[in-house]
């Protein structure tokens, strides 16, 4: 508990200089955006994209954070691919971004408003839905189905909904999964395990969390069209849920 007041008080000048560094890189990257899309295109701006991830992510180390990706091998490449992950804060989105470069079904609030991020949910092929309009958020998530099936590509979605801030998991809801499966009938399930991320925030948003290392675990892969979606559902929650250390 002394060691955990101590990380408290260091926490405060690092946290002010990494919030610094995170809104001027929002700033920066905003135009940067809307230039390589308005310009040079789709895989410009994902280029853009990528390099803001890589700088979100590299800006938590001054906050002591360390990242550990266990199985990327196990991903299978040339095919659609639906990851499905806990969500412990908003410190999940950079990391999965930069090694994986998935597509994210998001909260419509982050789609206008915030420099950068915003740009890049209503220009770079995620989607965002209203998680209180059913009649919204499902053909929302019915298009980027279609959309992964078509480009081989690939989406998270998190099941729990909304984060669970102290890491216990919450149950996982059935519709956005299903939907997914439905009309990307030849992707692949991937489980994702995400451990210590809601350390980043133990504390709200002020002041961040220090010296945590957040561990993304990846499961072998499921290929949906080789099983029900009650099995599908029951071994993805089962894989993700199983692996997280409280």
């Amino acid at each position: 508990m002394k060691n955990l007041g101590m990380k408290k008080i260091v926490s405060y000048p690092l946290s002010i200089i990494y919030y610094a560094l995170f809104y001027s890189l929002l700033l920066v990257f905003h135009p940067i955006q809307w230039i390589c899309f308005n310009l040079f295109g789709y895989e410009a701006h994902k280029k853009s994209v990528d390099l803001l991830n890589f700088f979100m992510v590299a800006y938590t180390y001054v906050l002591g954070t360390t990242y550990k990706f266990e199985n990327l091998d196990l991903v299978p490449q040339g095919v659609p691919l639906i990851i499905a992950a806990n969500h412990q804060s908003m410190y999940d989105i950079a990391p999965i971004s930069w090694f994986m470069h998935p597509k994210f079904i998001s909260k419509i609030e982050l789609a206008k408003g915030i420099p950068s991020i915003s740009y890049n949910l209503n220009h770079g092929g995620s989607v965002v839905i209203d998680r209180n309009n059913p009649r919204q958020s499902l053909p929302a998530i019915k298009q980027i189905a279609e959309y992964i099936e078509l480009n081989k590509r690939s989406v998270v979605i998190f099941p729990e909904g909304t984060r669970s801030k102290t890491g216990i998991p919450k149950p996982f809801a059935e519709n956005g999964l299903k939907i997914l499966c439905k009309y990307a009938p030849s992707a692949y399930i991937v489980p994702l395990t995400i451990n210590n991320s809601w350390k980043m925030t133990r504390w709200g948003s002020f002041p961040l969390g220090v010296g945590n290392k957040l561990t993304f675990t990846v499961h072998p892969p499921m290929a949906i069209a080789n099983m029900s979606f009650t099995e599908i559902f029951e071994k993805t929650e089962k894989a993700v849920t199983g692996a997280i250390r409280n």
